[in-house]
């Protein structure tokens, strides 16, 4: 992983992320910034700018991964106009204005990571807006792999499927018939793990994914094939 690589990383909220990375022998620390309103990037950095200058001069940024998002599990007739709004301007408004404000801090030759979803390719019309959120995400990927091919910066995403993590923990974990179904979904039959889809993110942000760009990583254990 990048922390154990030596990596300064900061993290969105999550403390217990940042502890986490402390605990391994890295270096992380925390920013906060409220995603979903007008001006959020532009918090999310300035957080970053007062955090990173702990870490020696420069501030230069090297690796961008677009993991915050919200779902809403509606289906059309259900949908309300401010949870299409509220869902659009948490995973797409945000994490383009991240990369725009991000852009003018890091180095050539890094990385754009951006967390899809098995959504974007699958018929899902219980959860439509979420869906097509997650498509206009691996559009803008698309997009910046060829703008910013000629500054050697990679951009992809990465699609998972059901993972076992806190936000599906809710209706997933201890319901023996969700872990069933969700095993049942993937072809390589079992629940995703955390570990599954950041082992995923570590290569594209390594040397080793320097000439993978462009690209829509499927990390669903193969589900609806």
């Amino acid at each position: 992983m990048p922390g154990r690589d030596g990596a300064v990383v900061a993290v969105g909220y999550a403390r217990d992320v940042v502890e986490g990375i402390r605990g391994d022998g890295g270096q992380a620390f925390a920013v906060r910034a409220e995603l979903g309103r007008h001006g959020d990037a532009a918090a999310l950095w300035e957080a970053f700018d007062a955090g990173i200058g702990a870490y020696g001069p420069g501030g230069g940024v090297d690796i961008i991964v677009n993991n915050a998002g919200i779902g809403r599990s509606s289906d059309l007739d259900g949908l309300t106009e401010e949870g299409f709004d509220e869902v659009f301007a948490v995973n797409v408004r945000a994490p383009f204005f991240a990369v725009e404000h991000g852009l003018k801090r890091m180095r050539d030759g890094g990385r754009i990571i951006n967390i899809s979803s098995g959504a974007a390719r699958l018929a899902m019309p219980e959860i439509i807006a979420y869906g097509a959120t997650k498509g206009a995400l691996d559009t803008f990927t698309l997009n910046l792999a060829k703008q910013l091919g000629p500054r050697g910066i990679t951009a992809n995403s990465v699609a998972p499927g059901i993972v076992d993590t806190d936000v599906n923990a809710g209706w997933l974990r201890g319901n023996v018939e969700a872990e069933a179904y969700a095993a049942s979904v993937a072809a390589l039959g079992r629940v995703g793990q955390p570990e599954d889809i950041a082992d995923i993110v570590a290569f594209l942000a390594s040397e080793d994914a320097r000439w993978v760009t462009g690209r829509v990583i499927d990390a669903t254990g193969g589900a609806g094939l």
